[in-house]
């Protein structure tokens, strides 16, 4: 099974279309399946008691409330978007982190929602995602194994088509917190499609997962770990992208089906050494 490998461009374009579509050029021409954004309502997604506290941004002093409002995109950018990678032949979506969100990324055709970790335990987002009919594909970061249970009961509950995926939620994740074992206790426990969001430094930990059962791949993606803003540090580069899928896909080829046989290649140095 072909590993679906997910460009999480999340908020990391900075409110600038531009670095939005520089970001998409890459996860294309890396082989990626597909790109993905962040959809938020500010208003509803901002705990009051932090809308206006203030926050040094590129922009200058503002507001928190201000600054989320200020690398948001709304219908003009997701339009543009749309366009885009259809034109760069690449699928997007975006987490909706409130049901404004879920509904607005309704209008478009994309081919799954992304629940993130923060939001899994939302009861009524997560079961409003498994309504739509789409793919629902959420992260098990900070959560409990009971949490998961729960989660993975509305899913079945309202007979979605989901998959869930592996994540440790600190920026970046240390190596002795991937776990990636857990991948093979969930695909046990749950009997589900199971995939992997790291937030590491490492790229052959994210190739190490699909060595483990993972089907679906999920890194974060920047232009450079440099720029400004909370999730660039623990994203991975273009050449690192490049080198990730790159990884998967050879990985793919060489695991191979599990049956024992003879290779093209063997066949005259069986001759050579064996005589027949």
């Amino acid at each position: 099974m072909k590993t679906y490998i997910i460009a999480e461009i999340g908020i990391n374009h900075n409110g600038s279309l531009e670095t939005a579509k520089k970001l998409i050029d890459i996860a294309s021409l890396s082989g990626c399946d597909a790109v993905k954004f962040q959809k938020r309502n500010p208003d509803i997604c901002v705990p009051d008691h932090q809308k206006n506290i203030m926050r040094e941004t590129p922009w200058g002093p503002m507001t928190y409330l201000d600054y989320k409002y200020r690398v948001e995109f709304g219908q003009s950018e997701y339009d543009n978007i749309d366009k885009y990678c259809h034109e760069r032949k690449i699928a997007w979506s975006a987490s909706p982190w409130d049901m404004d969100s879920l509904n607005f990324l309704l209008n478009y055709d994309i081919p799954f929602i992304k629940i993130p970790s923060a939001m899994m335990t939302h009861e009524e987002l997560m079961r409003a995602a498994a309504k739509t009919g789409k793919k629902v594909i959420f992260s098990t970061g900070m959560s409990t194994l009971e949490e998961i249970d729960r989660s993975v009961r509305w899913m079945e509950e309202e007979e979605a088509n989901f998959a869930l995926l592996h994540c440790n939620s600190t920026y970046p994740s240390a190596l002795e917190d991937l776990n990636l074992k857990c991948i093979q206790t969930f695909k046990k426990r749950y009997g589900c499609e199971v995939g992997y969001s790291g937030h590491e430094f490492r790229l052959g930990t994210s190739v190490s997962a699909v060595y483990l059962g993972a089907t679906i791949v999920e890194r974060h993606i920047t232009l450079d770990r440099t720029m400004w803003g909370s999730d660039h540090l623990s994203s991975v580069e273009p050449q690192g992208l490049i080198k990730l899928v790159k990884g998967i896909r050879e990985l793919e080829i060489a695991l191979g089906d599990g049956i024992k046989k003879l290779t093209a290649g063997e066949l005259p140095i069986r001759k050579k050494l064996r005589g027949y």
